[in-house]
């Protein structure tokens, strides 16, 4: 392969690639601002720029410097090419580029949201000057509220345009417009169109300083402070990747993880806010058992066991046992339910819950898609459920041929009421043991319920809309006293085998293993749980690198 010359150390290119793009896959690091791997190219903040020497066929090939800077987001490799931005032509330029910057910036990092991940604040340390040399009266630029969840302080912002070009070319949207010329230049929306499309708050992501802020996440937390665990879309069939962000047991935001394959770098608002019911007050938080007094968090252990031996008195008399799997289960959750059920002895009969659909699903152009079933792993469901039933059903077919059950296990965790009146009917007169998140018509009735834990709180695997299969790690401890759905099945089952239940923890019940039950998945015939899940790369919570010290 072609080879070209990075400070010194030699690199091989394929044709086409630019410089930086080069420079980013081997390692080194060249400042931008404008230049992102998913927009098209500008090449207007300048701060790029390199001393390139290129061989010159007029001179027997020799090495010649270009008499400019070149833009390195912006020019091709070419065979032989020295390229040097570590050069002092190369560092005048940084330094001058940064000082224009900074020129009219407020430099409010101490009360800035981006502060800790702002590019502004480490190209100023790394490449800019030590001590500003302005001293004239700032450019005051307003903030300005441009839809629903995005906030702009124009007076940082750099004009690297990347929003600009985002609703252009990734929504197709184009509500936002660069404003003004020269120093009054600004970022703006349209007269009376607010930045409200279904991805419009990717643009704070996007953006390399604090000029674009989320509603939402303003003031809540110190970035350094956070936490972030590799997860997956929950609330859609879409299987986007995404990072879960938290601090001590608090989840502060969803940002989206880069994968090319699936959502590029981009997810939805829907996604990116729908995770809140996670710490909803609401949430269920505590077994019960109907017809006995709602108990105290102080019993929690005498709750398990009073719920645990109450399930395990209906599943050992049942004559005919159901189970519906929520699609909003991971493929482990199911694994453990179906196995409880498979290893009660009973006959038994096996569904999908019902899958929330919203509208028609919706490609945008830039290939992003929003789908429009709500249901992360319908899929899943279906394939660990048919290594138990051949004759899996779907929801409406699961209610009619439950008509001679005598105990139902149900599962829900969706993010709102799920609950249906041919649900409600179906279950009349029969024993229900009910495990999920939030309080629904099946609350009151079920004769045993199970708080269980929402997919911030677990591990497990989704099977996306295009049948792939991906991990996801436990960002926080569950809720309370709720537990995943997969160690509610794993206990009952010790307890069911055993004879008697227990508090948690003295059942002698193994403790839940996303790998392991992959494993056991392969064991039954399922070897794509073993071969083809999708794991993300250096899994495991992500510490911040920020170095704190006490004073």
């Amino acid at each position: 392969m072609p080879q070209i010359t990075i400070n010194g150390e030699p690199y091989e290119f394929e044709k086409g690639e630019t410089i930086l793009q080069v420079a980013i896959r081997n390692g080194v690091e060249i400042p931008h601002y404008c230049w992102h791997p998913g927009l098209s190219v500008v090449a207007s903040c300048r701060i790029c720029l390199a001393e390139v020497w290129a061989p010159n066929p007029r001179n027997d090939n020799r090495l010649e410097p270009i008499p400019k800077l070149l833009p390195t987001c912006q020019t091709p490799c070419g065979e032989g090419q020295a390229v040097y931005t570590d050069s002092p032509k190369s560092i005048a330029n940084q330094k001058a580029v940064m000082e224009y910057l900074l020129i009219n910036h407020p430099v409010d990092c101490p009360v800035c949201d981006q502060a800790g991940e702002c590019y502004l604040q480490d190209y100023s340390y790394q490449y800019g000057r030590g001590q500003s040399r302005f001293e004239e009266d700032k450019i005051k630029q307003p903030k300005k509220d441009l839809g629903p969840h995005v906030l702009l302080y124009s007076d940082r912002c750099i004009m690297c345009t990347r929003c600009v070009r985002f609703c252009r070319e990734v929504t197709g949207t184009a509500e936002i417009v660069v404003e003004g010329r020269g120093s009054t230049e600004q970022i703006d929306v349209f007269p009376g169109i607010a930045l409200a499309n279904e991805l419009s708050a990717n643009v704070i992501d996007l953006c390399p300083v604090g000029a674009l802020l989320d509603k939402d996440f303003l003031f809540q937390q110190r970035v350094w402070f956070l936490k972030k665990t590799p997860s997956i879309d929950g609330i859609t069939a879409s299987g986007d990747n995404i990072s879960t962000e938290h601090n001590n047991g608090q989840g502060y935001r969803i940002k989206p993880r880069e994968n090319l394959e699936v959502n590029k770098w981009w997810i939805s608002d829907e996604i990116r806010y729908g995770w809140k019911f996670v710490h909803d007050e609401a949430r269920l938080r505590l077994p019960a058992v109907r017809g006995e007094e709602p108990f105290e968090p102080a019993e929690a252990p005498v709750a398990y066991e009073a719920a645990y031996a109450r399930a395990i008195e209906l599943i050992g008399a049942a004559k005919k046992l159901a189970l519906l799997a929520s699609p909003m289960l991971s493929c482990e959750d199911t694994f453990h339910l179906a196995e409880l059920v498979e290893r009660s002895g009973r006959p038994s009969v096996m569904g999908v819950g019902p899958i929330p659909r919203s509208g028609e699903d919706r490609v945008f152009a830039g290939g992003y898609t929003i789908h429009a079933e709500k249901a992360p792993n319908a899929r899943g469901v279906r394939r660990v459920l048919g290594c138990f039933d051949k004759s899996v059903r779907e929801f409406d077919a699961f209610l009619g041929a439950i008509a001679d059950a005598d105990t139902v296990i149900v599962t829900g965790n969706y993010p709102s009421d799920w609950v249906t009146p041919k649900l409600v009917e179906a279950l009349r007169g029969k024993k229900v043991i009910l495990i999920d998140t939030l309080p629904t018509a099946l609350v009151e009735s079920a004769d045993v319920l199970l708080p269980g834990a929402t997919w911030v709180e677990k591990s497990g695997t989704f099977e996306n809309a295009k049948g792939r299969l991906q991990a996801f790690f436990r960002a926080i401890e569950p809720i309370d006293y709720a537990k995943s759905e997969a160690q509610i099945a794993i206990d009952l089952l010790a307890a069911f085998e055993s004879g008697e239940a227990a508090p948690p923890g003295e059942l002698g019940a193994e403790a839940f293993d996303a790998a392991r039950t992959r494993g056991a998945l392969a064991a039954r015939g399922l070897q794509d749980f073993v071969a083809s899940v999708h794991v993300p790369e250096g899994h495991g919570k992500v510490e911040a690198d920020m170095v704190l010290v006490d004073l």
